[in-house]
């Protein structure tokens, strides 16, 4: 395996990683993730407004600070009701510390209360997921995103996903994205269409490489 088919993926969280991995590791790439690196690096503050600036901060921090190859996506959930919130601020919406399971619950309570009261009709929201591939040089490769529309239920139903996945309703299929199963999900979601998208896009550089 060369080098340039070994990427980093910015992330410490599993299910990221999982998904992936599933999509580029049939196609001959190594996706690692930070937990894997022997040592540990300054975390790129992700102080912008967009989830395409912050997808590029991680990709290009990590990229330079590691010397590898890195993937780095910025993810959350856009609610219209909700002027677009909870958006880039998804991850820690509720500003509770605590462990991965502790944030989520905190952030479904709080999105669960600032849709109380507003109709179904009202209640359509996606998934936006943004991803960026840079090199240690510092240099931008390629940029791909994806989208999971649905509405957001009134209480969290299903146990696989994580974040805000028990709230997303998916009317088409009459269950939430929680209720999916892992390989339905990557099959449709934000992330796994980014995903795809950024493994024509490795296909693309692998050739301009040869």
């Amino acid at each position: 395996m060369t080098g340039s088919n070994r990427i980093l993926l910015a992330t410490s969280n599993p299910h990221k990683l999982m998904e992936v991995r599933e999509v580029l590791e049939p196609l001959g790439f190594e996706v690692v993730g930070l937990d894997s690196l022997p040592d540990t690096y300054p975390e790129p503050i992700e102080d912008e407004d967009t989830f395409e600036g912050n997808a590029r901060l991680k990709a290009v921090g990590y990229a330079r600070s590691t010397g590898l190859r890195c993937l780095a996506d910025d993810s959350g959930l856009v609610v219209d009701a909700l002027d677009g919130a909870p958006g880039v601020h998804s991850a820690r919406w509720a500003g509770v510390e605590g462990d991965r399971a502790e944030r989520d619950a905190a952030n479904n309570a709080k999105l669960l209360d600032a849709i109380s009261g507003i109709p179904e009709s009202r209640r359509a929201a996606r998934f936006i997921c943004r991803m960026c591939l840079a090199d240690p040089d510092g240099s931008i490769l390629a940029e791909t995103g994806g989208a999971f529309e649905g509405v957001i239920t009134d209480a969290p139903t299903g146990v696989n996903g994580f974040g805000y996945d028990p709230l997303l309703y998916l009317p088409a299929d009459g269950c939430t994205s929680a209720e999916l199963s892992a390989g339905e999900k990557n099959s449709r979601s934000h992330r796994g269409e980014a995903a795809r998208a950024m493994a024509r896009e490795l296909r693309r550089l692998q050739g301009d490489e040869s």
